[in-house]
């Protein structure tokens, strides 16, 4: 087991190119993390990363050595899988990823009963608004909401969710309520999502000629929905979110909805998941379980009348 822990600590080291990053993710310290590594590179007689005291690079036989000690990775984990499949009682850590709203409010709460069902089995859950890589971050599972770009996982849609443009009652007393797109546009804030290496944003609006995208600015921009949600309660702007992620403020009367005849496009919620000949049960049995009740608590988000 020592040689495939050092094994798995060189990957996670490789992908996430940080050997306290690594370390982390892996609940091991930075100087476990380092040991492994060099036990590594004097079994293998080679030198897997130069190091600095600002920088950690893969050399070419970093490089070379990186693919097939993934395929060794994710051989271990199929035959882990298989042999769980046929295990009365699934056990092991599930490492799953999700937006914060998406796991703050839907993922989250459930992750009790889910543990009530499956007590062996620990979640480790990642938040972010950011886009991640499912095998760079040795993930198991990811929920999303759009389109992903990696075509070579699986994807399993759970529903479209419905959106809307959104501000507090104290800023549209003082910029008044937009009537047209072209008032939004022009004479109002908009908060915009947005990450390092996000494409420029438009919202996407459905109308009586069909859907248009209009590019919106505003004082503030944030790579977290939720810091957008309480910069539009404070009146800072107007907002398009996710409705489950804003209802309850909505039903308050704390967030008003705005330009209700041209709504924003839907939005996919869907997860992925490794395309593995033998999917871990593990992940299935999780996925199972929250794309039930997530679906569930999406049919029951409407907006108020």
């Amino acid at each position: 087991m020592a040689y495939l822990d050092n094994i798995r600590t060189f990957v996670r080291v490789y992908e996430l190119g940080n050997m306290s990053s690594a370390a982390r993710d892996m609940r091991i310290s930075a100087a476990v993390a380092s040991a492994r590594i060099s036990q590594l590179e004097e079994h293998l007689g080679v030198r897997l990363f130069q190091r600095t005291t600002r920088m950690l690079n893969p050399t070419e036989q970093g490089n070379i050595f990186y693919p097939g000690a993934r395929k060794i990775l994710d051989a271990v984990e199929e035959a882990e899988a298989e042999v769980n499949a046929v295990t009365l009682v699934p056990r092991g850590i599930l490492h799953v990823a999700a937006p914060l709203g998406v796991g703050r409010r839907l993922i989250a709460p459930q992750t009790a009963a889910f543990r009530a069902e499956y007590p062996l089995i620990k979640i480790r859950l990642r938040l972010s608004d950011r886009k991640i890589d499912l095998a760079m971050e040795g993930l198991d599972v990811a929920f999303f909401l759009g389109i992903p770009e990696d075509s070579s996982l699986r994807i399993r849609k759970i529903a479209d969710c419905q959106r809307v443009l959104c501000a507090a009652p104290g800023y549209l007393a003082e910029r008044g309520v937009p009537d047209s797109i072209e008032a939004l546009r022009s004479k109002h804030d908009c908060l915009n999502l947005r990450f390092p290496g996000a494409p420029e944003f438009q919202w996407p609006l459905q109308t009586k000629d069909g859907v248009k995208r209009i590019e919106v600015s505003g004082p503030f921009e944030c790579d977290d929905g939720d810091i957008l949600t309480d910069w539009a309660l404070q009146g800072h702007g107007i907002i398009m979110k996710p409705l489950f992620e804003v209802q309850e403020h909505i039903a308050a009367g704390r967030l008003v909805p705005v330009l209700p005849h041209q709504p924003p496009v839907p939005i996919q919620m869907a997860c992925l998941y490794s395309h593995r000949r033998k999917q871990d049960p593990k992940a299935r049995l999780f996925i199972d379980f929250m794309v039930a009740r997530m679906a569930r608590t999406l049919e029951e988000t409407i907006l108020p009348a």
